[in-house]
C-alpha cells in the first residue's frame, strides 16, 4: 500500500513551522480542523453533563448531585451545546473547509478576520470554562439567562454572559465572511444557480448570524450593566420589564434555531443525491426555501411567550407566522424524499445518518406545530414536552446532520476511511437511544411533568426511569461513533479523492486538499448535481 497522504503535510504559511503555523495559520482548511478539535471537545463535555442530567432524573430524590449542583449542570449543558457545538459545529468546521472548495476559489475573502473568528471562538469557551472556578459558581439560570433572576442571583452570571457575548462576535464575522467569499471569491464561470446546496445553506445562514446576533450581544452586555450599575431596564422591582428582555432575548434566539438547523439541512442536501446517483428534486426550490426560511424564521419570535400577556391579536399573527414557516421545511423534506424516490440508492453511513435525520427532524417540526398553536402550547408550556421537541429538532436535526457530515467528508479531509461496521452500530445505537430517551419526555410533558425541576412526583418516576435507560444507549452510541473515526486516523486506510462518487467541486481535488485547494484549473458544470460523468465511469468500472 502506498503512502498515505496527511493533510499535517500541508505546506505551511510561509516563515512558519511546528505549532506557529497553526496558531498563526490563514489557511481557511486548517482552521476547519482547529474548529473540529475544539468543537468536540466541548460536544464531549456537554454530552456528558447531560447524560449526568438525566442519571440524576432517573429516580425521584437525589441520586447524584445536589439541587444547586443540578441547576448548574442543566445551564452549563445548555450553554455549550448551543453556543459552542450547535450553532457553530458546521458552519465553522465544515463551512470552513468545504466553502471555499466548493466556490472553486482558494481561501475565504477575508483570512486573517476568519483566524480573528478562531480566537474568539477560543476565548469564549475558555471564559465559560473560568466561570465554574471563580467566585459564584456557574450560573444556574439556564441558558436562557431569564431576569430578574440573571440579574438578582449571586452566582457567576456575568462572566458566562460575556463569554456568550465573544462568541456573538465570533459568529458574527463568520457569517460577514462567508456572504463576501460567496459574492467576491467563486470562480467566473460559476453563477447563483450554480452553487452547492451545501453553500447555499450557508448563505442564507450567515445573513441571519450578522443581522439577529447583535440583538443578544447589545442584550446580554445590558445584562451585565443591569447586574453591575442598576440601570433598572429589565429588574422590575426597579421599574424595568422583564418581559423586553424576553422579547430581545427570542428575536435572537429563534432565528438562531434556523443558524443551527440551515446547515445541517444544506449537509443532507449534499448526501441524498451522492448516494441516490440523481439529481436531487427541486434545486431550485431548496435555494429558495433555505432565503425563506432565514427570512419568515425572523418573524416568529414571540411564540415562546404565548404565556407572558400577549394580547390575541399578537397570538393569532405569530400563531400563523410559525405555522407559515414550516412550509419552506417541507419543501425541503419533500425534496429529499422525492429524490431518493425509485435511485440508485447506495447504502452508506453518511445516507444512514441523513436519513435518520429526515424522521428526527420531520418528528420535531411536527411537534413544533403544537407548541406553534396558542392552544396546545400554553397546556404544555416549559414540560417535558418542549424539551422533548427542542431535542428532537436540534439535536434529532442539527446533531445527526453533523454526525453525517463528519462520515461525508471525513475521507476527504483527512484522507483515510473509517470502519463501517462500527460506523452503523454506532448510528443504530444512537438512533435507538434517542427514542428512548426523548419519546418518554413526550408523556411527561403531556401529563404536566415540568422542565428544569430537580425532583418529580411518583407519577412521572417510569417514564424518567425508561430516559434514562434510553440516554445510556444514546451515549454509548456517540462514543462508539467518535472512537472509530479517531481510530480511522491510526489505521490509515487510504481514501480515494472521490469515495462517495460525488460531482460538487471539492470531491475533483486530492484526499485531503492542497494548501490552494486546486491543482488545475476547477471545471464548473451547468448544474451542480449533474451525475452523467459519474454513472457512465462507473459503468465502464473505472
Amino acid at each position: 500500500m502506498s503512502a498515505t497522504p496527511s493533510f499535517f503535510q500541508t505546506p505551511s504559511p510561509p516563515g512558519l513551522t511546528g505549532i506557529k503555523a497553526w496558531l498563526l495559520t490563514h489557511d481557511h482548511k486548517r482552521l476547519g480542523l482547529m474548529y473540529l478539535w475544539a468543537v468536540l471537545f466541548w460536544f464531549v463535555v456537554a454530552l456528558t453533563v447531560g447524560f449526568l442530567i438525566r442519571i440524576e432524573l432517573m429516580s425521584m430524590g437525589r441520586t447524584i448531585m445536589s439541587a444547586e449542583v443540578y441547576n448548574s449542570a442543566f445551564t452549563l449543558h445548555g450553554v455549550i451545546m448551543i453556543f459552542l457545538f450547535v450553532i457553530p459545529g458546521i458552519p465553522a468546521i465544515f463551512g470552513n473547509f468545504f466553502l471555499p472548495i466548493q466556490l472553486g476559489t482558494d481561501d475565504v475573502f477575508f483570512p486573517r478576520l476568519n483566524l480573528l473568528s478562531w480566537y474568539l471562538y477560543m476565548i469564549g469557551g475558555l471564559l465559560a470554562l473560568i466561570s465554574l472556578f471563580t467566585a459564584g459558581g456557574f450560573p444556574d439560570t439556564g441558558w436562557t439567562f431569564y431576569v430578574p433572576f440573571s440579574v438578582g442571583t449571586n452566582n457567576n452570571v456575568s462572566l458566562t454572559v460575556f463569554a456568550a457575548f465573544i462568541l456573538g462576535m465570533s459568529s458574527m464575522l463568520t457569517g460577514l465572511n462567508f456572504i463576501t467569499t460567496v459574492h467576491r471569491m467563486r470562480i467566473k464561470t460559476m453563477g447563483w444557480m450554480q452553487i452547492p446546496l451545501f453553500t447555499w445553506s450557508l448563505y442564507a445562514t450567515a445573513w441571519v448570524q450578522l443581522l439577529a446576533t447583535p440583538v443578544i450581544s447589545i442584550t446580554l452586555v445590558l445584562v451585565i450593566f443591569e447586574r453591575f450599575f442598576q440601570i433598572g431596564l429589565f429588574d422590575p422591582d426597579r421599574g424595568g420589564d422583564p418581559i423586553l428582555y424576553q422579547h430581545l432575548f427570542w428575536m435572537y434566539s429563534h432565528p438562531a434555531v434556523y443558524v443551527m438547523i440551515l446547515p445541517g439541512m444544506g449537509v443532507i442536501s449534499e448526501i441524498i443525491p451522492t448516494f441516490s446517483r440523481k439529481a436531487i428534486f427541486g434545486y431550485k426550490a431548496i435555494v429558495a426555501s433555505s432565503l425563506g426560511i432565514a427570512v419568515a424564521g425572523s418573524l416568529v419570535w414571540a411564540h415562546h411567550m404565548y404565556t407572558s400577556g400577549m394580547s390575541d391579536v399578537a397570538v393569532f399573527v405569530f400563531s400563523l407566522l410559525t405555522f407559515l414557516v414550516a412550509i419552506p421545511t417541507a419543501v425541503k423534506v419533500f425534496s429529499w424524499v422525492s429524490t431518493l424516490y425509485r435511485a440508485s440508492i447506495e447504502m452508506t453511513p453518511p445516507l444512514l445518518y441523513g436519513l435518520i435525520f429526515i424522521y428526527l427532524f420531520s418528528v420535531g417540526g411536527l411537534t413544533g406545530l403544537v407548541l406553534g398553536a396558542a392552544g396546545t402550547d400554553i397546556h404544555v408550556h416549559d414540560t417535558h414536552f418542549v424539551v422533548a421537541h427542542f431535542h428532537f429538532t436540534m439535536f434529532g436535526g442539527t446533531g445527526f446532520a453533523f454526525f453525517a457530515a463528519l462520515h461525508y467528508w471525513w475521507p476527504k479531509m483527512f484522507g483515510v476511511m473509517y470502519n463501517f461496521k462500527r460506523a452503523y452500530l454506532a448510528a443504530t445505537l444512537a438512533t435507538v437511544g434517542f427514542m428512548f430517551h426523548y419519546v418518554p419526555m413526550f408523556i411527561l410533558g403531556l401529563k404536566g411533568m415540568p422542565r428544569r425541576y430537580y425532583d418529580y412526583l411518583p407519577q412521572f418516576s417510569q417514564g424518567n426511569s425508561l430516559a434514562a435507560v434510553g440516554g445510556l444507549l444514546l451515549f454509548s452510541g456517540i462514543i462508539l461513533m467518535l472512537v472509530n473515526l479517531v481510530l480511522s486516523l491510526r489505521s490509515r486506510q487510504v481514501a480515494a479523492a472521490n469515495p462517495w462518487g460525488g460531482c460538487t467541486l471539492e470531491w475533483s481535488v486530492p484526499s485531503p486538499p492542497p494548501l490552494h485547494n486546486f491543482v488545475s484549473e476547477p471545471r464548473v458544470m451547468a448544474y451542480p448535481y449533474d451525475f452523467s460523468e459519474i454513472i457512465a465511469r462507473e459503468s465502464q468500472g473505472k
